[in-house]
C-alpha cells in the first residue's frame, strides 16, 4: 500500500513538473475572473468560484459558450466536473454564425449569433459520447465512429473531476480522457477558430444545473 502511494505521489510531481518545465503552455484562466473570455450564444451564467470557472443554466437560454481565442493548432488541457442531467462540451476551432446559411437553418429558425464547429463532448448522462466530437450546428452528426453504446469502457467518471486533452494539428484530430484515447480521425472543415465552453440548453422549470472547469491551459503548436 505504502509503496502504491509513493507512486502515485511521484507521478503527480512528475506530471507538475513537466508544465512547469515546459514554458510553451499558458494558462488560459487566471483563477480569479473571466478576462480575455467573451459569452457567445445564449444567456447562460458564468462565474469564477473558488479559482473554477462555473457555468449555470438559465430557463428559456438557448446553448451558451464561454469563448476564447482564436487557435489553429494546440493541445488544449482541462478538468471538467458537470451535473448529471446536463450536457456540456468543448468547442474548439469554432465560429459564430454572421449571417443565415439557409442549408445549416433548422426549423425556419435564424442562425445569427449561434456557435458552431468542432464539440468535444461531455455528457455524464450518456457517457458513451464523451470526449468524441460532434459538429455543433452545422453538419450535426459525429465525425469520428464509437461502437460502445453503453459506456462500459469510456473512460469518463461520472460525478467526478474529468481530465480532458485536445490535440489538433493541419486536420488531424485527437482526443483524450483521464489519458486514454477517445478520438482519432481527420477533418478538414477548419483550420483555425475559438475555443468555447459549453452550458447546453434546458427544458424549462429543470435545473438550474451547473459544469465546472479548472485548469485550463493550452499549447500552441
Amino acid at each position: 500500500m505504502k509503496k502504491t502511494v509513493l507512486v502515485m505521489l511521484a507521478a503527480a510531481v512528475a506530471a507538475t513538473t513537466a508544465f512547469a518545465a515546459d514554458d510553451n503552455w499558458v494558462d488560459m484562466f487566471n483563477g480569479e475572473n473571466l478576462d480575455g473570455w467573451k459569452s457567445e450564444g445564449g444567456t447562460a451564467k458564468y462565474t469564477v468560484e473558488d479559482g473554477m470557472i462555473v457555468g449555470t443554466t438559465v430557463d428559456g437560454s438557448p446553448n451558451t459558450f464561454l469563448c476564447r481565442g482564436p487557435y489553429s493548432d494546440f493541445v488544449f488541457v482541462c478538468e471538467v466536473k458537470c451535473d448529471t442531467p446536463l450536457n456540456s462540451g468543448i468547442q474548439f476551432r469554432s465560429h459564430v454564425w454572421k449571417k443565415d446559411i439557409e442549408q445549416y437553418m433548422k426549423r425556419g429558425q435564424s442562425n445569427i449569433g449561434v456557435v458552431y464547429g468542432y464539440q468535444c463532448e461531455i455528457s455524464p448522462d450518456k457517457p458513451h459520447r464523451c470526449g468524441h466530437v460532434w459538429d455543433e450546428h452545422r453538419r450535426r452528426t459525429w465525425l469520428d465512429t464509437f461502437k460502445d453504446k453503453k459506456g462500459a469502457s469510456n473512460p469518463y467518471k461520472v460525478g467526478e473531476w474529468n481530465r480532458y486533452r485536445i490535440k489538433v494539428e493541419g486536420n488531424h484530430i485527437e482526443t483524450w480522457i483521464n489519458g486514454k484515447k477517445v478520438a482519432d480521425f481527420k477533418d478538414d472543415m477548419d483550420t483555425t477558430g475559438f475555443i468555447g465552453l459549453q452550458v447546453h440548453s434546458v427544458k424549462t422549470g429543470t435545473g438550474p444545473y451547473s459544469v465546472r472547469w479548472r485548469n485550463i491551459r493550452i499549447k500552441e503548436l
